[in-house]
């Protein structure tokens, strides 16, 4: 899977949504047109409460559609956000800037051939399917809210398609490195890959990035994708080390402050 302008290869583009939106389920999704609009109450995550336009040709109503969105992200006690890819209209994007909207975050979109990918010879680590392991040990190492155990819970949960927890552990401290990898057919995503601080610069990126990436290729996967924020240089500089290539970018919209 070769990363490519996404103005000349919206199919590529649109398979990677696709396979994006199963692997981090929202609880709630709806199509006004080709506008998916997903909202999630428990989860915070903006990939899980957000619009995503998915055709760059529908852009009538606009006012009136997002005025419809902007209610229900209300009713979920949600700030209205729109995730623009390349399978955006041009002509809502420039509606929006004319509003006054505010563009403020960048995700690079990247993928890899795993037939040809020579993976470094670091210890495996199996996968776990204990969800609450793994959410326990992601929330540690992250350092976010214990309190959104069972949201994070409830979304890995609702993943369809097969999957791997990866959890490395090093004694006293407990969790240190956590990666989730999402096998959907020939694609294997990257998602939730993390070292705790106190462990950066170990190796210990690369080795779960290895052991996910080996267990997706033994499963039959023939390329993998992630998500990653454009200003995250340490992950960007990971990633490529294992021909991780940009296929296309996304960025976030909010309405401005009032």
């Amino acid at each position: 899977m070769q990363a490519t302008s996404p103005a000349s290869n919206l199919p590529l583009v649109r398979r990677l949504e696709a396979v994006g939106f199963r692997a981090w389920p929202a609880a709630t999704v709806i199509y006004d047109g080709s506008w998916q609009v997903r909202l999630a109450g428990g989860h915070p995550s903006k990939r899980l409460n957000c619009v995503v336009p998915l055709d760059p040709s529908d852009c009538c109503d606009m006012d009136l559609r997002l005025e419809k969105a902007r209610k229900r992200f209300q009713s979920y006690g949600r700030p209205l956000l729109l995730r623009q890819t390349p399978l955006a209209s041009p002509q809502l994007i420039e509606h929006l800037a004319a509003e006054g909207w505010e563009r403020f975050e960048t995700v690079k979109v990247m993928t890899t051939e795993l037939g040809r990918l020579a993976l470094p010879d670091t210890i495996d680590h199996l996968p776990s399917h204990d969800i609450g392991r793994f959410v326990d040990a992601s929330l540690s190492v992250t350092g976010e809210d214990a309190g959104l155990k069972p949201a994070l819970a409830e979304v890995l949960s609702a993943i369809k398609p097969a999957s791997g927890l990866f959890v490395i552990e090093e004694p006293p401290h407990g969790p240190v490195a956590v990666a989730l990898c999402v096998q959907d057919n020939d694609l294997a995503g990257v998602m939730e890959l993390a070292v705790a601080a106190a462990f950066r610069q170990r190796g210990l990126g690369v080795e779960i990035l290895t052991s996910a990436l080996r267990w997706a290729r033994i499963s039959g996967a023939r390329a993998a994708w992630l998500q990653v924020l454009d200003s995250n240089a340490p992950a960007l500089a990971l990633y490529r080390k294992f021909g991780f290539r940009e296929a296309y970018e996304y960025h976030y919209w909010r309405e401005a402050q009032r």
